[in-house]
């Protein structure tokens, strides 16, 4: 084991503790909005500076626990009594996508007009409840325990309630209620996953039920995951598990949408890489998993092709792709696991990047309805914001989605086996199909003129930020002329720009995400880096 220097406790704790701090201060200051912007931007630049400094550190160095309070005897076999943190290639490198990702959206979100002292937009409760957000997403990644993994849940989901229902309009509220119940499920799953889990192995503590898990019978460990693969199958929108996320997205404010996109599905897909890797390493339940992938993949994309609105469009090709996720994680290789990660990081930003140009779409069209636009070529900067993210969700070559399919595939070939066999060819149907569905929105909205679309005439009178405003006018009577604030456009720009350094460096980024993969793969009856750094066993 490395010794650790003591700044270390700190910084792992950044990135939770300032996002709520920063929460705190900018409730207790929700008359002052030019405070609020300036305090949410250093929080989460904060977070961002930690996250990347862990990752250098665990790319030298390797594998980082903290116990929070000091608490238990870190010697093996006696875990943590308490809160335990752990940061390794995984954890950190999905802390600096999801704090670049959570920066760039609350720029464009400041950038779209929002202000505080009117009573339609209620920004004063906008911005602490993104940085909870921010707080529970980034605390889900270094929890070393289950229950605290729960609660990092539990957090993110609190304020993913309040957001996506901000308005109050009754298409919010409606998908709200829906997005509620289907998380009190799974909330519910879960935590009777932890009763389960405590019961069967007397901790709670990541790497020491690892260790415990092995000496219980196959079957009430195999039992056990299938409970948290529901749990964490919901969160992740797992087919069939998946049918609440295109009713709930869609609905809520561009910056809300994209980040909801970006990062929630990617909060679970993370959990079931820990358990499998971790927890259940042997792979009992991968032709579950390996079934699961391929029906996510056909099952979304068949729904996207059927879209008309771009919103849902996109929440369907983000069920589909979550798929390749779990493709990677079935399969369980060492290519496979890091093409999984890898895939992992470029779908955060090229999703959350169409989410934000739709955004922009709404605001320069007053649409986002394929029935209604045409002729957005018009517009060259957001032609070419549009078609890169685009093209790289299509999986064209050079882009990163190309790079990422084809290391699943490759890692799909190596298996060899029927059900890898039919993923790969899943992938690839799926892949064609998402071209399809990423050019029929080219043709139909940017080359189409507007007056050859069914409902061009219609637009609505004036673009929203949090609430939607203003009704269905003529588009010659449209109050609002669509204009696109720089700083809506620069963070777009922005996070197109880190999803094509993923191409341009991808060889680097794969050989971090083959050390992460070597880290996380573990032999039955051997300890890993991870539980090393937290017991410090070495067997």
């Amino acid at each position: 084991m490395i010794p650790q220097p003591s700044w270390i406790t700190v910084l792992i704790a950044l990135p939770t503790v300032v996002p709520m701090l920063g929460a705190a201060l900018t409730l207790l200051r929700g008359r002052n909005p030019r405070f609020q912007r300036a305090v949410t931007v250093l929080a989460i630049s904060i977070a961002l500076i930690a996250s990347a400094m862990m990752l250098y550190l665990t790319s030298v160095h390797g594998t980082f626990a903290v116990n929070i309070g000091g608490w238990g005897d870190k010697g093996y076999p006696n875990g943590p009594l308490g809160i335990t943190l752990v940061v390794d290639r995984l954890s950190s490198l999905m802390l600096v996508i999801s704090t670049i990702v959570l920066l760039c959206v609350v720029v464009y979100a400041i950038g779209q007009g929002i202000r505080d002292g009117t009573t339609q937009q209620p920004v004063s409760i906008f911005l602490p409840t993104y940085l909870i957000l921010t707080a529970g997403v980034c605390n889900s990644f270094l929890a070393g325990d289950l229950f605290n993994l729960y609660v990092s849940f539990e957090v993110l989901l609190a304020a993913s309630f309040v957001l996506l229902t901000l308005g109050a309009s009754a298409d919010r509220v409606r998908a709200g209620a829906s997005y509620v119940m289907v998380s009190m499920v799974s909330s519910l799953i879960f935590l009777a996953g932890i009763a389960f889990a405590y019961a069967t192995t007397g901790t709670l503590n990541l790497a020491e039920m690892a260790l415990r898990l092995e000496s219980v019978p196959s079957g009430t460990r195999n039992a056990l995951f299938a409970v948290l693969l529901v749990a964490f199958g919901i969160k992740a929108a797992v087919f069939p598990l998946s049918t609440w996320l295109p009713d709930s997205y869609p609905t809520a404010p561009a910056p809300v949408t994209a980040v909801f996109a970006g990062l929630l599905t990617k909060v679970g897909v993370y959990a079931i890489i820990r358990a499998n890797t971790l927890l259940f390493p042997g792979g009992s339940l991968d032709n579950v998993l390996m079934v699961a992938g391929l029906l996510t993949m056909l099952v979304g994309i068949l729904g996207a092709i059927a879209q008309s609105d771009i919103k849902r469009l996109l929440s369907f090709t983000l069920v589909s792709h979550i798929g390749y996720m779990i493709f990677g994680i079935a399969v369980g290789s060492q290519i496979s696991v890091s093409a999984a990660i890898y895939y992992v990081a470029h779908h955060i930003l090229v999703q959350t990047s169409l989410f934000l140009v739709v955004g922009l779409i709404e605001r320069q069209a007053g649409s986002a309805s394929l029935r209604r636009l045409g002729g957005l070529i018009a517009s060259p900067v957001l032609a070419v914001l549009f078609l890169i993210p685009a093209l790289n969700l299509g999986g064209i070559p050079p882009f990163s989605g190309f790079i990422g399919k084809v290391a699943l595939l490759e890692g799909g070939v190596r298996d060899g086996s029927v059900l890898a066999w039919l993923l790969v060819a899943g992938a690839v149907i799926t892949s064609l199909l998402t071209l399809y569905v990423v050019a029929r929105v080219w043709t139909k909205a940017f080359w189409r003129p507007r007056a050859d679309a069914p409902e061009g005439g219609l637009t609505n009178s004036t673009a929203s930020a949090l609430v939607p405003e203003g009704e269905d006018v003529l588009l010659d009577e449209r109050e609002d002329v669509g204009r696109m604030p720089p700083a809506m456009v620069l963070p777009t720009a922005a996070m197109i720009g880190v999803g094509l350094a993923l191409t341009v460096w991808a060889g680097p980024i794969f050989g971090f995400t083959d050390d992460a993969a070597d880290n996380l793969i573990r032999e039955p009856g051997t300890c890993g880096a991870y539980i090393s750094a937290v017991l410090g066993c070495a067997k």
